[in-house]
């Protein structure tokens, strides 16, 4: 007869464990949100802080950034990362092709910021899409950003227009003071949390 399991009632289960963060020490990159060429008047920037559920900065979260061209398109532009011939190290954008791709680590102060191009409207309203790595996340989280001005095009979209008005606010930017500026904070959790994607 085969001998059988030993029970332990009195254990309980590990707990789970995240696996990070680790993607702090390589993923992050030298003008990761520097995604405008170099020069470009229409460029903008967006900026903004991550938080945790009790409203603490996260100092070492990573925010990426996906959008389509200014004209709509999302074939963006290939190759635009150069690297040093000599040291084989990373030696910055190339500062003439728009790629659409951003990663941007956030500060000691949690803060986050991309010089980037208004993105196009291949939806009702043009957003650009964000992902959300930080610690405490067993997966990352999506969300979007959505320009203030837009204010018809975000009447139309489909998403906007499912949330009720305080959800709907965590996806729009806000002006900043300077032509050009908005500000975009990340809430993980708690009072205020952003709206989160789920794909599948």
């Amino acid at each position: 007869m085969p001998a059988q399991p030993t029970q332990h009632p009195l254990l309980s289960p590990t707990p789970s464990h995240t696996v990070g963060p680790f993607y702090g020490y390589a993923l992050p990159f030298t003008g990761g949100g520097d995604m405008a060429p170099a020069g470009r008047a229409d460029a903008i920037t967006l900026h903004g802080y991550v938080y945790d559920g009790v409203g603490a900065p996260v100092p070492d979260a990573l925010v990426e950034l996906w959008q389509a061209g200014p004209d709509g398109s999302l074939s963006g532009a290939p190759g635009s990362i150069r690297r040093d011939p000599v040291t084989g190290g990373y030696a910055g954008r190339n500062g003439v092709d728009f790629t659409g791709f951003g990663r941007i680590p956030t500060d000691a102060d949690g803060h986050w910021t991309a010089h980037t191009l208004p993105p196009g409207a291949p939806s009702p309203a043009p957003y650009i899409s964000v992902c959300v790595h930080a610690r405490g996340l067993l997966h990352h989280l999506f969300t979007r950003v959505y320009l203030p001005e837009n204010t018809t095009a975000n009447a139309a979209d489909p998403l906007l227009a499912s949330l009720p008005p305080a959800r709907r606010e965590t996806l729009v930017a806000t002006a900043g003071p300077q032509p050009g500026t908005y500000r975009f904070d990340i809430r993980l959790q708690g009072e205020g949390e952003t709206v989160f994607l789920e794909f599948r």
